[in-house]
């Protein structure tokens, strides 16, 4: 009897390889338009129930995007993605900075008792970049109004350690009603020649700030992404550490829009098991998962219960995994596969990677993305928080994919799943550690 014995050869020839694209392989076909560029609406679906003016995301990446991209970001009508590569407070406290920017009316303002020092004043203006704190009885933000304390009352007072009742503005407060809309505040704010406007109720209670500050930049980005209350919006990034539920809470807690699960592989059980944590921990909270590169990965995550798919395995600018992993699809097939099975759960899909050109963002929408996620486009932005290099007389900053040593360094190692290596332990060298990504400058 003969017996056959098949070589992975054979199999591998005999086996249907299907063909793939990347943005490079394609371009779009002219068609006739009777619109004009001005008249298009990019609008979009970031998730299940978050619009956005503008289907852009800057990316989770520590060279990239932390409160002054997301305030940028937000204001033109995109979204930024705050990278998780901070201890959990720090993050919380990017998130924080980006809600407190701007507001219709700010409903939780910074407030101060008039015991308070000058000192304690003049810090939380600077960390806010505020210039004015209001000042209640008690300190709460919703106690009984007393004073405000703005820059001009701090102009002449040198000794930063008075308490802040000898130096406040304690009358002719200008105030207003609960209820009072933009329109009419602008008109008494113009009327009274100042700057802040104190929402009170009945009892004198602090209830909220509005500022002239507010409705000019309402008025200079029409198209902002804005919740109900008329703040910016904000996502941040958890991973699949032990920390990820303290991190979500401690980011719910201070009012981030969106969560963003993030794993350079999310077909994997530990982050479908993540994800749906994540969902039964925080349902009104949206939640946006990945990353993925097939249809099986998005009706995985889908079916966990997140509210959008980050769709994008391979090699961007900075990032390596197909290079050394030898795993991923091209991007035009990665993105036009998972919208087809995304559609079935009505869940958004964002094309995050490979975005070189702004071609390639015209590209993956129209193959089925929702939104783009970018990170080198941006990351050479005055926004960014990567240190600025002056070289060879010409001006760059420091930019480096999560799965660089540097980023892993930094805290990022669970994304690619090496959490294991504790690299303040001694015997954890960063030898052990694969790099997916490189660091460079833009």
């Amino acid at each position: 009897m003969t017996v056959k014995i098949e070589t992975s050869t054979e199999r591998l020839t005999s086996a249907t390889v299907e063909t793939a694209l990347t943005f490079d392989d394609v371009l779009l076909r002219p068609r006739h338009s009777t619109s004009l560029p001005r008249e298009v609406n990019v609008g979009t679906r970031l998730t299940r129930r978050i619009p956005l003016n503008l289907p852009l995301l800057s990316a989770a990446m520590d060279t990239v995007t932390e409160s002054r991209m997301a305030i940028a970001m937000a204001q033109l009508g995109g979204i930024g993605i705050v990278h998780k590569n901070l201890d959990v407070q720090a993050q919380a406290s990017e998130v924080d900075r980006v809600k407190r920017s701007e507001s219709g009316m700010i409903v939780n303002p910074i407030t101060l008792s008039p015991e308070a020092r000058v000192s304690q004043a003049l810090e939380l203006m600077r960390k806010y970049r505020i210039s004015g704190v209001p000042i209640t009885a008690d300190g709460r933000n919703e106690g009984r109004l007393v004073g405000i304390l703005t820059n001009r009352d701090l102009r002449f007072h040198g000794d930063v350690q008075r308490p802040i009742s000898e130096v406040m503005t304690r009358e002719k407060l200008i105030t207003v009603p609960v209820g009072t809309t933009l329109a009419q505040a602008k008109d008494i704010l113009h009327q009274h020649r100042v700057e802040k406007l104190l929402v009170v109720d009945q009892q004198f209670n602090l209830r909220g700030l509005i500022t002239v500050k507010d409705i000019q930049k309402a008025i200079k980005y029409p198209n902002a992404c804005k919740d109900s209350l008329g703040r910016l919006r904000v996502g941040a990034a958890v991973g699949i550490a032990a920390d990820a539920l303290e991190r979500a809470e401690a980011l719910v807690a201070a009012n981030v829009d969106v969560l963003v699960l993030d794993s350079a592989h999310g077909h994997s059980q530990n982050v479908i098991d993540a994800a749906a944590r994540l969902r039964q921990a925080f349902p009104s909270v949206d939640l946006i998962a990945g990353n993925v590169a097939t249809a099986g990965g998005v009706r995985a995550l889908a079916e966990a219960g997140v509210d959008a798919v980050k769709v994008g395995i391979g090699s961007g600018s900075i990032c390596t995994t197909r290079i050394i992993a030898g795993i991923g699809v091209p991007m035009v097939t990665a993105v036009a596969e998972c919208a087809a099975a995304a559609s079935k759960y009505d869940v958004p899909v964002i094309a995050d990677g490979g975005i070189r050109y702004s071609g390639d963002i015209t590209k993956a929408l129209a193959v089925g993305a929702s939104a783009v996620m970018m990170g080198s486009l941006f990351a050479g932005t005055d926004e960014s928080p990567g240190e600025l290099v002056l070289y060879q007389g010409r001006s760059f900053k420091d930019y480096r994919g999560m799965g660089s040593l540097g980023a892993m360094r930094g805290g990022g190692t669970d994304r690619y799943f090496q959490e294991e290596f504790d690299l303040s332990r001694s015997d954890d060298s960063e030898q052990k550690l694969v790099p997916e990504g490189i660091e460079g400058r833009v």
